[in-house]
Protein backbone atom coordinates (compact mmCIF):
# COMPACT_ATOMS: atom_id res chain seq x y z
CA UNK A 1 0.00 0.00 0.00
CA UNK A 2 2.85 2.34 0.87
CA UNK A 3 4.46 1.63 -2.51
CA UNK A 4 1.22 2.43 -4.32
CA UNK A 5 0.89 5.71 -2.45
CA UNK A 6 4.44 6.69 -3.39
CA UNK A 7 3.75 5.76 -7.01
CA UNK A 8 0.63 7.92 -7.07
CA UNK A 9 2.53 10.85 -5.58
CA UNK A 10 5.25 10.48 -8.21
CA UNK A 11 2.66 10.35 -10.99
CA UNK A 12 0.95 13.50 -9.68
CA UNK A 13 4.28 15.34 -9.41
CA UNK A 14 5.35 14.28 -12.90
CA UNK A 15 1.95 15.28 -14.27
CA UNK A 16 2.22 18.69 -12.65
CA UNK A 17 5.73 19.14 -14.00
CA UNK A 18 4.55 18.15 -17.48
CA UNK A 19 1.78 20.76 -17.34
CA UNK A 20 4.26 23.43 -16.21
CA UNK A 21 6.75 22.52 -18.94
CA UNK A 22 3.96 22.37 -21.52
CA UNK A 23 2.66 25.84 -20.59
CA UNK A 24 6.16 27.33 -20.58
CA UNK A 25 6.79 25.81 -24.01
CA UNK A 26 3.54 27.13 -25.48
CA UNK A 27 4.19 30.61 -24.09
CA UNK A 28 7.65 30.59 -25.66
CA UNK A 29 6.25 29.36 -28.98
CA UNK A 30 3.54 32.05 -29.01
CA UNK A 31 6.18 34.75 -28.53
CA UNK A 32 8.35 33.38 -31.33
CA UNK A 33 5.34 33.08 -33.66
CA UNK A 34 4.32 36.67 -32.89
CA UNK A 35 7.84 37.93 -33.66
CA UNK A 36 7.91 35.99 -36.93
CA UNK A 37 4.49 37.27 -38.00
CA UNK A 38 5.42 40.85 -37.11
CA UNK A 39 8.54 40.64 -39.28
CA UNK A 40 6.82 38.88 -42.20
CA UNK A 41 3.88 41.28 -42.37
CA UNK A 42 5.87 44.42 -41.45
CA UNK A 43 3.59 45.19 -38.52
CA UNK A 44 4.12 48.21 -36.28
CA UNK A 45 3.54 46.14 -33.15
CA UNK A 46 3.60 42.48 -32.22
CA UNK A 47 0.35 40.61 -32.83
CA UNK A 48 -1.37 38.46 -30.23
CA UNK A 49 -0.83 34.76 -30.87
CA UNK A 50 -2.67 32.13 -28.85
CA UNK A 51 -2.02 28.42 -29.43
CA UNK A 52 -5.04 26.42 -28.32
CA UNK A 53 -5.29 22.80 -27.32
CA UNK A 54 -3.56 20.71 -24.69
CA UNK A 55 -1.04 19.33 -24.49
CA UNK A 56 1.04 21.56 -26.72
CA UNK A 57 4.13 19.35 -26.74
CA UNK A 58 2.33 16.35 -28.20
CA UNK A 59 0.98 18.59 -30.99
CA UNK A 60 4.51 19.75 -31.73
CA UNK A 61 5.69 16.15 -31.83
CA UNK A 62 3.01 15.46 -34.43
CA UNK A 63 4.12 18.36 -36.61
CA UNK A 64 0.88 20.33 -36.49
CA UNK A 65 -1.24 22.50 -34.22
CA UNK A 66 -5.00 22.11 -34.01
CA UNK A 67 -5.97 25.73 -33.49
CA UNK A 68 -4.04 29.01 -33.48
CA UNK A 69 -5.70 32.38 -32.91
CA UNK A 70 -4.04 35.56 -34.17
CA UNK A 71 -5.00 39.13 -33.31
CA UNK A 72 -3.61 42.16 -35.16
CA UNK A 73 -4.62 45.56 -33.79
CA UNK A 74 -3.98 47.51 -36.99
CA UNK A 75 -3.00 46.47 -40.50
CA UNK A 76 -2.49 48.53 -43.66
CA UNK A 77 -4.07 46.64 -46.54
CA UNK A 78 -3.54 47.43 -50.21
CA UNK A 79 -6.24 49.23 -52.19
CA UNK A 80 -5.03 48.59 -55.72
CA UNK A 81 -4.00 52.24 -56.04
CA UNK A 82 -0.32 53.13 -56.01
CA UNK A 83 0.79 54.44 -52.63
CA UNK A 84 -2.67 54.17 -51.06
CA UNK A 85 -3.60 51.84 -48.22
CA UNK A 86 -6.66 51.27 -46.07
CA UNK A 87 -6.34 50.63 -42.35
CA UNK A 88 -7.97 47.46 -41.08
CA UNK A 89 -8.57 47.41 -37.32
CA UNK A 90 -8.88 44.55 -34.83
CA UNK A 91 -8.17 41.73 -37.26
CA UNK A 92 -8.81 38.42 -35.53
CA UNK A 93 -8.14 35.16 -37.34
CA UNK A 94 -8.68 31.57 -36.24
CA UNK A 95 -6.26 29.19 -37.95
CA UNK A 96 -7.04 25.47 -38.07
CA UNK A 97 -4.66 22.53 -38.62
CA UNK A 98 -1.44 24.50 -38.72
CA UNK A 99 1.45 22.45 -40.10
CA UNK A 100 5.02 23.64 -39.71
CA UNK A 101 8.39 22.67 -41.14
CA UNK A 102 10.93 20.63 -39.19
CA UNK A 103 13.07 23.71 -38.52
CA UNK A 104 9.99 25.80 -37.59
CA UNK A 105 10.83 28.40 -40.25
CA UNK A 106 7.43 28.13 -41.94
CA UNK A 107 3.87 27.39 -40.90
CA UNK A 108 0.70 27.01 -42.96
CA UNK A 109 -2.91 26.70 -41.81
CA UNK A 110 -5.28 24.45 -43.72
CA UNK A 111 -8.12 26.93 -43.20
CA UNK A 112 -8.65 30.30 -41.58
CA UNK A 113 -11.64 32.45 -40.72
CA UNK A 114 -11.73 35.83 -39.06
CA UNK A 115 -13.23 39.27 -38.58
CA UNK A 116 -12.02 42.87 -38.74
CA UNK A 117 -13.34 46.43 -38.94
CA UNK A 118 -12.76 49.22 -41.43
CA UNK A 119 -13.81 52.62 -40.07
CA UNK A 120 -16.09 54.88 -42.08
CA UNK A 121 -13.29 57.46 -42.25
CA UNK A 122 -11.04 54.90 -43.94
CA UNK A 123 -13.80 53.77 -46.28
CA UNK A 124 -14.47 57.39 -47.25
CA UNK A 125 -10.98 57.62 -48.72
CA UNK A 126 -12.12 55.78 -51.83
CA UNK A 127 -15.36 57.71 -52.32
CA UNK A 128 -14.90 60.54 -54.80
CA UNK A 129 -13.73 63.39 -52.55
CA UNK A 130 -13.50 65.95 -55.34
CA UNK A 131 -16.62 67.78 -56.56
CA UNK A 132 -18.18 66.12 -59.61
CA UNK A 133 -20.71 67.76 -61.90
CA UNK A 134 -24.09 66.03 -61.77
CA UNK A 135 -25.98 68.56 -63.93
CA UNK A 136 -24.69 71.72 -65.61
CA UNK A 137 -23.77 74.21 -62.91
CA UNK A 138 -24.27 71.78 -60.01
CA UNK A 139 -21.56 69.66 -58.39
CA UNK A 140 -21.64 67.11 -55.59
CA UNK A 141 -19.19 65.19 -53.46
CA UNK A 142 -19.43 62.66 -50.65
CA UNK A 143 -18.56 64.29 -47.33
CA UNK A 144 -19.46 61.63 -44.75
CA UNK A 145 -20.26 57.97 -44.24
CA UNK A 146 -22.04 56.64 -41.16
CA UNK A 147 -24.22 53.85 -39.85
CA UNK A 148 -27.68 54.02 -41.40
CA UNK A 149 -29.19 51.26 -39.25
CA UNK A 150 -30.62 47.94 -40.37
CA UNK A 151 -27.38 46.97 -42.06
CA UNK A 152 -27.25 50.09 -44.26
CA UNK A 153 -24.62 52.79 -44.73
CA UNK A 154 -25.70 56.42 -44.74
CA UNK A 155 -23.91 58.34 -47.50
CA UNK A 156 -24.00 62.14 -47.17
CA UNK A 157 -23.19 64.25 -50.25
CA UNK A 158 -22.68 68.00 -50.39
CA UNK A 159 -24.40 69.59 -53.39
CA UNK A 160 -23.46 73.13 -54.49
CA UNK A 161 -23.91 75.36 -57.53
CA UNK A 162 -26.76 77.12 -59.28
CA UNK A 163 -29.89 75.63 -60.76
CA UNK A 164 -31.21 78.26 -63.14
CA UNK A 165 -31.39 81.44 -61.07
CA UNK A 166 -31.41 79.55 -57.75
CA UNK A 167 -28.27 78.90 -55.74
CA UNK A 168 -27.93 75.42 -54.27
CA UNK A 169 -26.01 74.59 -51.11
CA UNK A 170 -27.36 71.52 -49.37
CA UNK A 171 -26.39 68.11 -48.04
CA UNK A 172 -28.41 65.13 -49.20
CA UNK A 173 -28.22 61.63 -47.77
CA UNK A 174 -28.97 58.20 -49.16
CA UNK A 175 -29.10 54.76 -47.58
CA UNK A 176 -26.82 52.29 -49.28
CA UNK A 177 -26.31 48.54 -49.23
CA UNK A 178 -22.85 47.14 -48.68
CA UNK A 179 -21.55 43.81 -50.00
CA UNK A 180 -18.42 42.03 -51.19
CA UNK A 181 -18.07 41.95 -54.99
CA UNK A 182 -14.91 40.61 -56.63
CA UNK A 183 -12.98 40.88 -53.37
CA UNK A 184 -14.00 44.52 -52.94
CA UNK A 185 -16.32 46.25 -50.50
CA UNK A 186 -19.07 47.69 -52.68
CA UNK A 187 -21.39 50.50 -51.54
CA UNK A 188 -24.52 50.87 -53.69
CA UNK A 189 -27.29 53.41 -53.06
CA UNK A 190 -30.75 51.86 -52.64
CA UNK A 191 -32.36 54.98 -54.13
CA UNK A 192 -31.04 58.30 -55.41
CA UNK A 193 -31.76 61.80 -54.06
CA UNK A 194 -33.60 64.51 -55.99
CA UNK A 195 -32.75 68.20 -56.14
CA UNK A 196 -36.19 69.74 -56.18
CA UNK A 197 -37.70 69.11 -59.60
CA UNK A 198 -34.31 68.77 -61.29
CA UNK A 199 -33.73 65.55 -63.16
CA UNK A 200 -30.29 64.05 -62.62
CA UNK A 201 -29.04 61.24 -64.80
CA UNK A 202 -28.69 58.11 -62.65
CA UNK A 203 -25.18 57.33 -63.86
CA UNK A 204 -24.01 60.83 -62.89
CA UNK A 205 -25.43 60.58 -59.39
CA UNK A 206 -24.19 57.05 -58.85
CA UNK A 207 -20.72 58.27 -59.81
CA UNK A 208 -20.93 60.14 -56.50
CA UNK A 209 -22.88 57.81 -54.21
CA UNK A 210 -21.62 54.39 -55.35
CA UNK A 211 -18.06 53.18 -55.00
CA UNK A 212 -15.87 50.17 -54.33
CA UNK A 213 -13.02 49.66 -51.88
CA UNK A 214 -10.45 46.99 -52.62
CA UNK A 215 -8.88 45.40 -49.52
CA UNK A 216 -5.99 43.29 -50.74
CA UNK A 217 -2.83 41.62 -49.50
CA UNK A 218 -4.21 40.72 -46.09
CA UNK A 219 -1.96 38.64 -43.80
CA UNK A 220 -1.28 35.13 -45.00
CA UNK A 221 -3.32 35.60 -48.15
CA UNK A 222 -6.76 35.61 -46.49
CA UNK A 223 -9.56 37.20 -48.53
CA UNK A 224 -12.75 39.15 -47.96
CA UNK A 225 -15.81 36.96 -47.49
CA UNK A 226 -18.69 39.07 -46.13
CA UNK A 227 -19.27 42.63 -44.97
CA UNK A 228 -21.95 44.44 -42.99
CA UNK A 229 -22.51 47.97 -41.69
CA UNK A 230 -21.92 48.58 -37.99
CA UNK A 231 -21.96 51.62 -35.69
CA UNK A 232 -18.22 52.39 -36.00
CA UNK A 233 -17.55 51.16 -39.52
CA UNK A 234 -18.00 48.15 -41.73
CA UNK A 235 -17.37 44.76 -40.17
CA UNK A 236 -15.70 42.37 -42.56
CA UNK A 237 -15.41 38.61 -42.44
CA UNK A 238 -12.37 36.96 -43.99
CA UNK A 239 -11.48 33.40 -44.89
CA UNK A 240 -8.79 31.47 -46.64
CA UNK A 241 -7.12 28.12 -47.21
CA UNK A 242 -3.44 27.32 -47.26
CA UNK A 243 -2.86 30.44 -45.17
CA UNK A 244 0.81 31.10 -44.43
CA UNK A 245 1.61 32.27 -40.91
CA UNK A 246 5.35 32.28 -41.46
CA UNK A 247 7.93 31.52 -44.10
Amino acid sequence: MRGLRILLIVVVILGALFVVVDRVAVHFAEGKAADKLKANEHLASSPDVSIKGFPFLTQVAGGSLDDVEVGIKSYDAATGKAGQTVRVDDLKADMKDVEFSSDYSSATAATATGTATVSYAELLKTAKPEPTEVIPGVTAKVVALSDGGNGKIKVAAKVTGTLGPLPIDQTVSVLSSVSVVNNKVEVHADSLPRLGAAAIAEDRMRAITDFQQAIDQLPGGIKLDKVQAAPDGVEISVKGSGVRLAG
